[in-house]
This record gives C-alpha cells, structure tokens and sequence, in this order.
C-alpha cells in the first residue's frame, strides 16, 4: 500500500509542479510529461529509500 500511495502522491505534485511552471513560463500544460516525471520522481525515492541504511548508529546506543 505504501508503494501505491507514494506513486499516487508523487505523481500529483509532479502535476502541480508541472502546471505552474507551465503557467509562469506560457507554454501548454502537458499531462503526458508530468506522469512520466511522477513515475521516475517515485522510482528514485525507492532506489534512495534502499541505499539509506536502516540501522541504528553506534553513537546512538550510549545515551
């Protein structure tokens, strides 16, 4: 389910990010471009959420 809701959400704000920039610089809105952005946004955070380690830091374990 977190994988769905992040792709629907990415793909959303890549939307909104397309549309105003789209609007500021006059030229027409193109949905097509803003879901492929939204997969590839989606797909880069899955890649930088399994580099990210999840263990804890040895620092972390004296306090």
């Amino acid at each position: 389910m977190q994988y769905v809701m992040t792709l629907i959400w990415s793909v959303l704000l890549m939307l909104m990010l397309n549309y105003v920039v789209s609007s500021v610089l006059a030229v027409p809105f193109v949905l097509s471009t803003s879901l492929i952005l939204g997969v590839i946004f989606t797909i880069l955070i899955f890649i930088i959420g399994a580099i990210i380690p999840n263990d804890p830091t040895p620092e972390a374990d004296h306090h």
